[in-house]
């Protein structure tokens, strides 16, 4: 499953002024030729058979998608009628996948995040799936170490061991941390806190049982819709159940919800970013010594006014 619905409001002024009109995040290559979601697509790629791909956009960017699908097996791409936040946006392609092969394991990708090396990353996925056939009753989510007081990110405490999958521990989740305060942030990190990359690996019947216990009031409207998939009644019961689709976020009302249906791995030795916010692609595209296709002037000048504006607020 591939999240690419997002509309990229906090890069918006930095792609308009690099492009000179807005573009989504994901649709840009920010540095070589691949854009985010084509680098997710051929990620994703490396896990299963290319159709298997299920990805989530905003309707009106089919022609985004198409154009950037030539020569990719680009799998099912699925239209949301709204953005109604994280908890619709991972119920709508796992309601398809449900419907093909409830048995099936499933492996969430936002596409806006940049990993390197591809390789190591992709090896600590596919333990995260290997985990999951032992504790198949739980979501496995990837951490990450942090490199620096992240307050938009959200923060993982993990508790005691469950295990181990390929060599590596799987630990418990002792609570959520969302958008922390500076102070709780500092004391998370001391504590041996994780950022989450929100990349997990479930069954999808673990997913569908969660739903039904955290958010029942979105779970029932698509079971409404995977009664349809396949029929006539498909496209205007997807439009239907939209129209009053409560607004539920995927880590909060259900990560925060069940933290005793969730383990986590430690990703190591990679570099992770989420890159919703153009400082974060600029830090990450110098760690790896590349070339942006940007100018780093107005970056730098977009850095510099936020730096202004934090010290002005503390002060």
């Amino acid at each position: 499953m591939i999240l690419a619905g997002g509309e990229g409001e906090r890069t918006r002024p930095f792609i308009e002024q690099w492009l000179g009109y807005h573009k989504p995040k994901q649709y840009c290559s920010f540095v070589g030729s691949r854009s985010m979601l084509q680098h997710t697509w051929d990620r994703a790629d490396q896990l299963t058979h290319p159709k298997q791909k299920v990805t989530v956009i905003a309707q009106n960017h089919f022609r985004e998608v198409l154009s950037q699908s030539e020569n990719r097996t680009s799998g099912q791409v699925i239209g949301q009628p709204h953005n109604c936040d994280t908890g619709a946006g991972i119920f709508l392609p796992l309601t398809y996948i449900r419907a093909q092969n409830p048995n099936a394991t499933a492996v969430l990708y936002p596409a806006d995040h940049f990993v390197f090396p591809e390789n190591r990353f992709m090896d600590t996925v596919q333990k995260a799936i290997q985990a999951t056939t032992i504790l198949h009753d739980r979501i496995m989510l990837l951490g990450v170490r942090p490199t620096g007081l992240e307050l938009d990110y959200g923060w993982i405490e993990p508790g005691g061991p469950l295990g181990w999958s390929g060599g590596l521990g799987v630990r418990r989740v002792h609570a959520f941390l969302e958008k922390p305060t500076p102070s709780q942030g500092l004391a998370a990190r001391a504590n041996g806190g994780l950022w989450n990359t929100f990349i997990m690996a479930a069954k999808v019947e673990t997913l569908w049982r969660l739903g039904w216990k955290c958010m029942p009031e979105v779970m029932e409207r698509f079971e409404q819709l995977e009664k349809v998939i396949g029929t006539s009644q498909e496209g205007s019961m997807l439009r239907e159940i939209y129209q009053d689709m409560p607004r539920r976020n995927f880590s909060s009302d259900l990560l925060g919800c069940a933290p005793e249906s969730i383990g986590v791995i430690e990703l190591k030795d990679v570099l992770w970013s989420d890159w919703g916010r153009p400082e974060r692609i600029v830090d990450t595209i110098r760690a790896i010594g590349k070339t942006p296709a940007f100018s780093l002037e107005r970056v730098k000048e977009r850095r510099r006014a936020l730096d202004k504006k934090y010290l002005m607020e503390v002060l």
